[in-house]
């Protein structure tokens, strides 16, 4: 995948690769040790089950190993999206 600059991301939707909008991106979790994006933190959208993925409040985390591709929305592949 090419690289991206984290401040473009900001606000994207996150769509799984079925069609289905996740929610919208709202920060990233970052390891500083390796530099590796590890996870996305998403507001989930009203209409998205979000049962089985990682919630923390009103917080979900979606695997970024996930991502599939970047453009207009960020596309997952929503088995590897849950935890």
């Amino acid at each position: 995948m090419a690289r991206v600059l984290a401040r473009s991301l900001s606000k994207k939707k996150i769509v799984t690769n079925e069609g289905k909008v996740i929610g919208t991106l709202k920060n990233l979790v970052v390891d500083f040790e390796t530099g590796q994006v590890v996870d996305m933190i998403v507001q989930p959208d009203p209409s998205f089950d979000a049962s089985g993925y990682r919630m923390e409040g009103d917080r979900m985390f979606v695997s970024f190993e996930s991502v599939k591709d970047i453009k207009d929305y960020i596309i997952v592949d929503r088995y590897l999206s849950r935890k």
